[in-house]
């Protein structure tokens, strides 16, 4: 993918920004990005998820790609904007439910593993093995032991996926209170967005700091050299998910796609073919 210099040098800066902090150079945030420009700019990076495929298929690549952060932040609708224009059998999504107690009885990171890409797959953690660090951490599903636990021992299970050759990269997503604020708001009074709207999300909804505080010490463990985190800031959504797919693909060395003379062959002849007219039920044409 060719690169725009100023735009990666502007996306890194924001990167190594602490959470909430302002935007590079001061001031106001830009303006909420236009719809046309949006989708425009999403037309060709959505080209270049296809060219990433097609190397990942060709030379047996293993990327995983964890996305953390606040709720309401827009972790799902970035996965669904990766993922729409390329095939499920290359790029896997795994959110995994609530534990077993068969699973609670595990390592933790036992139930993960099963799920890492193999040789020709991009698998996308929605959610990851940093529950442990956030969620279960701030409402108490795990003791502050097994949680120091976690932050010590993940750099290493980390570093052992890297020397294997798996690309991991790890995305936490940065919402403001206002507009988390919002976002929830239109959550209870938009009959198509109510089923996001959990009790879990109210709860962690009063905890703001107290996921800060989980949120700092995560970083502070597991931001390494071989594993580090890369922050996006998605007050406005349609941004945050152009910068994060950008930085995605900058991330990895794939080749662009060869291009490819296609002609379509003839479509054979009827050779006396006649619909049968047989009673078939079409739906209604209301549209």
């Amino acid at each position: 993918m060719a690169k725009d210099t100023s735009k990666q040098e502007q996306h890194d800066a924001e990167a190594q920004a602490p959470s909430g902090a302002a935007q590079p150079g001061g001031g106001r945030p830009p303006k909420k990005m236009k719809r046309k420009a949006y989708e425009r700019e999403m037309r060709v990076l959505h080209g270049e998820l296809v060219a990433l495929q097609e190397w990942v298929k060709t030379s047996g690549a293993r990327i995983c790609i964890v996305f953390e952060g606040r709720d309401t932040a827009g972790k799902g609708g970035t996965i669904k904007r990766i993922t729409e224009r390329v095939s499920p059998r290359v790029f896997r999504i795994v959110a995994l439910p609530t534990p077993t107690e068969r699973e609670k009885s595990q390592m933790y990171i036992q139930r993960y593993i099963p799920h890492f890409p193999a040789a020709g797959e991009v698998v996308i953690f929605d959610r990851s093995w940093y529950n442990r660090a956030g969620v279960e951490r701030v409402m108490g599903f795990c003791t502050p032991e097994e949680t120091d636990r976690f932050l010590a021992l993940t750099p290493g299970a980390e570093r052992a996926m890297t020397d294997d050759g798996i690309v991991l990269l790890k995305y936490w997503l940065e919402v403001s209170p206002d507009e988390q604020t919002r976002r929830l708001e239109s959550r209870i009074h938009d009959p198509r967005k109510i089923w996001k709207l959990s009790p879990m999300d109210l709860k962690s909804y009063s905890r703001w700091y107290d996921y800060s505080r989980a949120r700092d010490a995560m970083f502070a463990a597991t931001d390494t050299a071989w594993a580090p985190w890369y922050i996006a800031h998605t007050d406005d959504k349609r941004r945050g998910r152009l910068n994060i797919i950008s930085h995605l693909l900058s991330q990895v060395p794939y080749k662009p796609l060869a291009p490819r003379d296609i002609t379509l062959p003839e479509r054979q002849h009827a050779d006396g073919y006649v619909e049968p007219g047989l009673p078939l039920r079409h739906i209604p044409a209301l549209f």
